[in-house]
């Protein structure tokens, strides 16, 4: 047999080994998202929708942040998962009193690590700050139906990322 002839049969293989494989990924993935648990699949859905509302809450409000949900299992937090969307501006501009500029996806993350320890919103004071803390108002938190669920926003006053957060977390509470 000629090694540059290709067979009318090698030619039919071939596209049936890459529909076999074809089938064998697609069965993996199905495997993969099955394997997680119902809530963590939920909650990507859920904290999309959340985030939504947060950036337009905070567009209503004409403030520019970084808005921060959170989701842990149980009634402790030991672990989460957590998604973030930019609303106008990672960072804030250098000012008279913070020459450097303000990282506002740090102050958002710090305000979830305080409630995710103290499991009240964010500058509740029901204790003094913690090292990496600084006790700034922004957050909520809440108890969902099987876990925790984390809302904070950074880039306005106090009383206005209080308002942007309280969007989102309505919208992960009505629904985890």
């Amino acid at each position: 047999m000629n090694p540059n002839k290709i067979s009318l049969k090698g030619l039919l293989i071939l596209p049936v080994m890459a529909m076999l494989a074809a089938v064998q990924t697609s069965s993996a993935q199905d495997k993969t998202a099955a394997s997680l648990p119902t809530t963590a699949v939920s909650f990507n859905d859920v904290a999309d929708q959340a985030l939504q509302a947060m950036k337009q809450r905070a567009e209503e409000l004409h403030i520019k942040g970084v808005a921060v949900v959170a989701y842990s299992e149980g009634d402790t937090v030991q672990a989460w998962t957590s998604k973030m969307v930019v609303v106008g501006h990672l960072s804030g501009p250098p000012s008279k009193n913070d020459p450097n500029g303000t990282n506002l996806l740090g102050i958002a993350y710090t305000k979830a690590s305080e409630m995710a320890d103290t499991l009240k919103d964010s500058g509740s004071h029901v204790r003094p700050p913690k090292t990496g803390e600084y006790g700034w108002q922004g957050g909520v938190v809440t108890k969902g139906k099987t876990g925790i669920l984390i809302a904070a926003f950074s880039g306005g006053p106090s009383e206005d990322d209080v308002k942007v957060s309280k969007a989102g977390l309505a919208i992960l509470a009505g629904q985890l």
